[in-house]
């Protein structure tokens, strides 16, 4: 019974933030910039695809990175290499691929001032964003090196 439901909560767990990664993608558009810069409008389900896969794969990967990580030294010494590279090269291109697009979308908060009648403190706006993601990131860090 107990395992049952932390498989439960796992899974609710897991879909949620598969669903997040979705809505992100979908906010800054980055299958539609794809289909629309490579010129093909008929694989959208693929990109679509690949991206649920990824999701599902780097999930796993990250849940079970230690028994991967022993299963690949015990048998495939030399593999170890071959895949940080590959990793390296699709994680490379997945976060050159969304800091690309979120660039983009910084054109969007001038639009954002001017909407919300924000004629002075943009500045102090978007210093007060950088600060926030600054200290969470140091939280977040700082809290995973001594196991909290």
């Amino acid at each position: 019974m107990r395992e049952g439901l932390l498989a439960l909560v796992g899974f609710s767990f897991g879909a949620l933030s598969a669903a997040g990664v979705f809505t992100v993608l979908a906010a800054v558009s980055l299958v539609p910039r794809f289909v629309g810069k490579t010129h093909t409008g008929k694989d959208v389900k693929t990109y679509e695809n690949m991206i649920i896969l990824g999701t599902i794969v780097g999930g796993m990967y990250s849940l079970y990175e230690y028994r991967f990580l022993a299963w690949k030294s015990s048998y495939l010494p030399w593999a170890e290499f071959g895949v940080l590279a590959v990793g390296g090269i699709f994680c490379g291109m997945f976060v050159g691929c969304l800091a690309l697009a979120i660039a983009e979308m910084l054109d969007s908060i001038p639009i954002f001032a001017r909407r919300a009648r924000l004629s002075k403190g943009a500045g102090v706006v978007v210093l007060s964003i950088a600060i926030g993601k600054l200290v969470g990131s140091l939280l977040y860090f700082c809290m995973e090196r001594r196991g909290w």
